[in-house]
């Protein structure tokens, strides 16, 4: 009997995101006539109604476009600390890194949990100037779908009951359950009468949130800024403590930036450039790009041994220039210029090992793992990649609002006189990293992924697994993966064991993550000779959908 032909559906557009009532809000937008931009803000006012630890308008956002004439634009909408905190408020406080590395520890978990640890949220602002440069459709139309989600419920899904039951008090933080209740609002949406976090198949309402998107879809996302949701806002933080002020607010700006570029086996890598996560994403690609990788056995001891050599190398250089108060666009240029990528290469040749630990500098704080994605692409070619995120959830809710906002200032340095110390108007440093690969003009990868430090050494692997491997974009998005954030190994429970003990015998230290789908979440869509697929990567419960 003949095998059966696979069936590959044509669409003209495509949309991928971390969770399925976001793909559907944006597929519904597409179906009505909007563009990829459109989408990409239908579904991201949906991810705060339905992942409310990962995001929302009280977050902060990276997102980079491209438009149909090969043009790449990137928004930063990340966090600001408000003017009135100051270098040494939290210095007596101060209890170390947490363990994990993802941030500081303060007595009280004052820099990440309540009033206090709220940044000048970013993320309102970029979407609303997302889509006043590049979309279409009359804003109302794109805050609908999260009214509906808002007022008639969500099902709590398994990714989200994770979160709700995580226990982070072992790296230092505060659990985010914990968080839910902090708020006299919080406990009302979330909790149950006798105090119980949410499971899997409870469903969450939040008629608060439903009237706050009904009056931002009134009103204009300008309302949370200069309007009477910012008033609300900004008196209730001061009110509870808190520093953020109308002043902040209004004073938000979203940063308009040129993406930074390389190439790697012969296409363009378009990244965010600092303070996001894109030069050591390119630094790992274009060290692997001395190599052939495509010819290893994919997960192999020596394709790993590649990957883990290079992401050491990318990853101590951003260390590097974070630590160093005074690095600039050169610095960065540097790193991936021809004859520093081809003596890394030529280092992880010999059979070097980096010692990360003995080389990094003293302390490292980057982004915990509360954060999201989404990819779209349209008819025309018009190209979104948005990773958004809260930072850290601060479990604070604005009376009556029904959003949560960010404990981003968990990611400063409480000690004066650091490179990365508290200071008013300071923009949040990311490792987010929303990337579009360029054929010529014609973008055919969009790719990113909420994950923290895992996110550059995820996306990275998620384009070698689609130009190097042949992947499609949910092999891609879905095969195991490994990290390396310090001299250990963090490997995919899918990774052979054979493959383990043949790089134990290469004397490095190789750690099994207990998950099958670990380290960072991949999504990507492709388009090459104008066919379209998306990716998404089955540790988040999301999905794509073409339209």
């Amino acid at each position: 009997m003949k095998a059966p032909s696979p069936r590959i559906p044509q669409h003209r557009s495509m949309i991928v995101t971390p969770q399925p009532e976001a793909t559907d809000a944006g597929a519904e937008v597409l179906a009505a006539g909007g563009n990829a931009v459109d989408a990409a803000v239908a579904a991201a006012l949906v991810q705060g109604v339905v992942d409310p630890l990962m995001c929302g308008i009280g977050g902060m956002a990276i997102i980079q476009v491209a438009t149909p004439d090969g043009r790449a634009h990137v928004l930063d909408g990340l966090g600001t600390s408000p003017q009135g905190v100051s270098e040494d408020m939290w210095a007596g406080r101060y209890l170390g890194l947490t363990t994990d590395g993802f941030g500081y520890r303060v007595a009280g978990f004052v820099n990440e949990a309540g009033a206090q640890a709220v940044l000048t949220p970013g993320a309102r602002r970029a979407y609303g100037e997302l889509h006043a440069r590049f979309g279409s459709l009359p804003w109302a139309d794109l805050v609908a779908p999260a009214i509906r989600c808002a007022r008639d419920g969500w099902v709590v899904r398994p990714h989200t009951s994770t979160m709700f039951h995580q226990d982070e008090r072992k790296y230092g933080r505060m659990n985010i359950g914990e968080k839910l209740g902090l708020t006299a609002d919080g406990r009302r949406i979330y909790l149950g009468p006798d105090g119980a976090y949410p499971m899997i198949g409870d469903t969450i309402r939040n008629p608060e949130l439903a009237d706050t998107l009904i009056h931002i879809s009134g009103r204009g996302a300008e309302d949370l800024y200069r309007g009477e949701l910012a008033s609300a806002v900004a008196a209730s933080i001061e009110s509870d403590g808190g520093f953020l002020r109308t002043a902040d607010l209004a004073g938000y700006v979203v940063r308009s930036l040129d993406p930074l570029t390389h190439d790697y086996r012969g296409l363009r890598v378009s990244v965010p450039p600092a303070p996001a996560g894109g030069v050591q994403m390119l630094e790992t690609l274009g060290i692997l790009d001395r190599f052939d990788v495509g010819a290893l056995d994919h997960n192999g001891p020596e394709h790993i041994r590649i990957l883990v050599e290079a992401m050491k190398r990318a990853l101590l250089d951003k260390e590097r220039l974070w630590a160093d108060p005074d690095t600039g666009p050169d610095d960065h240029s540097r790193l991936l210029a021809e004859e520093s990528l081809a003596a890394a290469a030529d280092h992880i040749r010999a059979g070097e090992r980096l010692d990360l630990e003995a080389l990094r500098p003293p302390v490292e704080a980057s982004d915990p793992r509360d954060t999201t994605h989404l990819g779209v692409v349209d008819a025309a070619g018009l190209t979104v990649t948005m990773t958004h995120s809260l930072g850290n959830p601060s479990g604070y809710i604005p009376s009556g609002t029904g959003f949560m906002l960010n404990g981003g200032m968990s990611i400063f340095d409480p000690r004066p006189g650091r490179s990365n110390s508290i200071v008013p108007g300071s923009r949040r440093p990311t490792t987010m990293c929303p990337t579009i690969v360029f054929d010529g003009t014609e973008p055919v990868i969009a790719i990113g992924a909420p994950g923290a430090s895992w996110i550059t050494p995820a996306v990275a692997q998620g384009i070698s697994n689609i130009l190097d491997f042949g992947m499609t974009a949910q092999e891609a998005a879905m095969a195991p993966r490994i990290v390396a954030t310090s001299n250990a190994i963090d490997i995919s429970n899918r990774i052979p064991r054979r493959v383990q003990s043949a790089l134990e015998a290469r004397g490095y230290d190789v750690r099994r993550s207990p998950l099958s789908h670990a380290f960072a979440a991949v999504h990507a869509i492709t388009r090459f000779d104008g066919v379209l697929a998306g990716g998404a990567d089955p540790q988040r419960d999301g999905c794509a959908a073409g339209v």
